[in-house]
């Protein structure tokens, strides 16, 4: 494994101090909790976890994440996993990128992140590993999975603009989780067969949007993800590691 420093604009000075080791690969759901801290501007270091040698299944990072699955986020409150566990923790420890606890704006915001946790990316990985969810039977899976999908984009179009916190001037953890599953979705699943971004202009110019910004632009030169990686994403030529 190889590591590298990374350092934003600190926003909490009361988090000057804090160093956190995202353990991540390349274009793989690590990114959206890089975009965050990106976004924040907290100092991180990115840690590869090799693929290619399923690290990710090797003893040493299954006592991080006994799942298997990445990212984890080691914090100075110990590992976390589960990409919306992290982007929440990271909104709550820092004040930025989500409605406050106690706002009458979290609720609805909390509902579509994790429909974007729970279902939308759930179901848009089993279009990436079909075997793994249907031997033998993966073309009916596909085939159940591409109108689900269409209609998990669909709901995200209408609450883009809608829902607090998701598709405005300022993004938000749900802009990043979104615009990410939408580039994966291009690129890994079905394609054609069911996705096409044009079909959601709301969802296209947020991620427009968030293509202009710095953050954007770090984590992709960092995962060697091209200058459009929502609006016209490319697969991934990383400096370390592998996408699979």
């Amino acid at each position: 494994m190889t590591s590298a420093l990374r350092f934003g604009k600190t926003l909490n000075q009361q988090a000057t101090d804090v160093t956190y080791t995202l353990h991540y690969a390349p274009d793989n759901a690590s990114l959206i909790v890089r975009l965050a801290l990106e976004e924040m501007g907290q100092p991180y270091r990115a840690t590869l976890v090799d693929r290619r040698v399923r690290a990710h299944k090797q003893a040493a990072y299954l006592a991080l994440n006994p799942a298997g699955l990445i990212p984890v986020l080691e914090t100075p409150q110990g590992p976390i996993s589960e990409t919306a566990a992290i982007l929440l923790w990271l909104t709550e420890q820092h004040g930025a990128l989500a409605p406050a606890p106690g706002s009458d704006q979290r609720a609805a915001f909390l509902k579509a992140l994790f429909f974007a946790s729970n279902t939308l990316h759930a179901d848009l990985r089993m279009t990436f590993y079909p075997d793994q969810y249907a031997p033998g039977g993966e073309a009916a899976l596909l085939a159940g999975l591409a109108p689900r999908m269409q209609r998990h984009y669909a709901i995200f179009e209408g609450l883009c603009g809608t829902v607090p916190w998701f598709g405005g001037a300022e993004p938000s953890v749900l802009d990043l989780y979104v615009a990410v599953t939408m580039r994966w979705a291009a690129l890994y699943g079905p394609g054609a067969r069911w996705f096409r971004l044009g079909d959601y202009p709301r969802l296209a110019q947020s991620a427009a949007l968030l293509e202009e910004r710095p953050s954007v632009h770090a984590a992709a030169r960092a995962e060697g993800l091209g200058a459009r990686p929502f609006t016209a994403p490319e697969a991934c030529t990383p400096p370390e590691g592998s996408a699979l």
